[in-house]
């Protein structure tokens, strides 16, 4: 829990310093030259960890003990439902492999972050850029419920609602005419990486964490080099005068939260997870407003808190606690509520 706490607070700060890195490169070859931070500062980590595993010392959680970590059998797609025979041989060796994992967790970080950096170029605004992001948390359990036929209580209709009001105030302040690229783009970055916690989930716990982040940073980065040199963008002046943002944003933001966040979902099942990722969002609003001299109209505050409280709705029980329904059976009142 830790881990993704840390991650989050990294994470919202990241978000001025991806707006504060717009003055002086572009998105695809900011997110290069992040990435390659972000794969370059876990080396030294791995090396650590190879020694240990060949001396015999404990590497990280194994795959059982990940799977062992969720206290709902149905939040995760467990090793065991694998080797049941629900998939091929062939695939289960390939989703055995960090290099094929972290390809496909690497290819949608990819197409999640440069959606991401062309919103907050186009919106510049650290705060705004933070709670439409967020809108992952709520997207998280309708994609599961899609994709992976996951129960959705009512609780995330309802968080659904108020996601989306907070949306339209934040967004839509003149008819729907007012909605900018930015929040467009933001909004289906929020879609990415709703996509990306549910890979990680589904796949993660089957490899080694570590192995896992470097080889995802890896291929965004190469993904985004690509990018750059395609449209002609690499440019070294421009990542020396904006060296401070794209060190955070690599060796912070990519290095160690993701990182934390691959090492936190081992033992935090992903509704539990996107909660307190979630605050990523307060925290982008903080580090905007200290560091940025952000101000957003009341409506635009307004939209913000409803989609944080939509975000926390979304991971609410369906049924109330165990030790609160004791206590209501205990005093005469109703034993449970759905």
């Amino acid at each position: 829990m830790l881990c993704l706490l840390t991650a989050a607070l990294i994470w919202g700060f990241s978000f001025v310093s991806q707006v504060q890195g717009m003055d002086s490169m572009t998105p695809l070859f900011f997110n290069a030259v992040r990435f390659t931070l972000g794969a370059l500062s876990l080396i030294p980590v791995l090396l650590v960890s190879h020694a240990r595993h060949a001396s015999g010392g404990a590497s990280g959680a194994s795959v059982s003990d990940s799977s062992d970590a969720a206290d709902d059998p149905t939040e995760r797609l467990t090793l065991t439902a694998l080797v049941s025979g629900r998939l091929a041989h062939p695939m289960r060796a390939a989703l055995a492999s960090p290099v094929i994992v972290g390809a496909i967790c690497g290819t949608v970080l990819f197409v999640a972050s440069t959606l991401q950096q062309y919103g907050i170029l186009y919106g510049r605004s650290a705060g705004r850029a933070g709670f439409l992001t967020a809108l992952y948390i709520v997207i998280v359990p309708l994609l599961g419920r899609v994709f992976l036929h996951r129960h959705v209580n009512v609780m995330v209709a309802v968080s659904v609602l108020v996601a989306v009001a907070g949306f339209y105030c934040l967004c839509i302040t003149d008819g729907f005419g007012s909605m900018t690229l930015a929040d467009v783009l933001l909004l289906f970055t929020a879609l990415m990486f709703a996509g990306h916690i549910l890979v990680i989930d589904t796949l993660g716990g089957m490899v080694d964490a570590l192995k896992l982040s470097f080889v995802q940073f890896v291929t965004a980065a190469l993904l985004s080099w690509a990018g750059s040199l395609i449209e002609g963008s690499v440019d070294p002046a421009g990542a020396a005068r904006g060296w401070v943002a794209v060190v955070y944003a690599g060796v912070g933001s990519v290095g160690v939260a993701y990182t934390m966040q691959a090492l936190g979902q081992r033992w935090v099942p992903p509704t539990r997870a996107s909660l307190i990722m979630s605050l990523e969002s307060f925290f982008s609003a903080v580090g905007g407003a200290l560091l940025l001299g952000e101000v957003m109209t009341p409506r635009g505050y307004l939209g913000c808190a409803l989609i944080f409280v939509g975000t926390l709705l979304a991971q609410m029980p369906a049924r109330l606690p165990a030790w609160l329904i004791r206590s209501a059976s205990g005093s005469g009142r109703p034993a449970a509520l759905r």
